[in-house]
C-alpha cells in the first residue's frame, strides 16, 4: 500500500466489525466449535447480549447454532460455518489494509 492508498475506504464486513460479533467470530476461529457459557466467560457479554449477536451471525450464514440437552440441561453449541471462515478471512485482510502504510 503507498501514500495515495491511506484514507482509501475499505470494506470491512459490519456485521463482524461491531465489536461483540467480532470477540465472538474470533474466539470460535481458533476453535472447532464452543458452547455458550465458553464464549459467555470469553467474551464478557450477558446471556440476553451473546445470545442477540448469535443470531445475528447466523442468519448471515457466519455460525452454526446447535441446541442439545446433557442430563436435562439445555447445552448450546456454536461453530463457525465455512462461509463464516471465508468471512472471517476477508475481513482480516480488510482490515490488514487500513494500518499498511501508516507512518509511525
Amino acid at each position: 500500500m503507498n501514500n495515495e492508498d491511506v484514507g482509501k475506504p475499505v470494506e470491512l464486513d459490519k456485521t463482524i466489525h461491531e465489536p461483540a460479533r467480532l470477540q465472538i467470530m474470533t474466539q470460535l476461529y481458533v476453535v472447532e466449535e464452543a458452547d455458550f457459557l465458553f464464549l459467555m466467560r470469553k467474551t464478557g457479554l450477558t446471556w440476553g447480549n451473546l445470545s442477540s449477536h448469535m443470531s445475528k451471525l447466523e442468519a448471515a450464514g457466519f455460525i452454526e447454532i446447535k441446541k442439545e440437552f446433557l442430563d436435562k440441561k439445555p447445552h448450546t453449541i456454536l461453530k463457525m460455518t465455512a462461509v463464516g471462515r471465508f468471512a472471517f478471512k476477508d475481513y482480516r485482510l480488510e482490515l490488514k489494509k487500513v494500518f499498511e502504510g501508516l507512518s509511525e
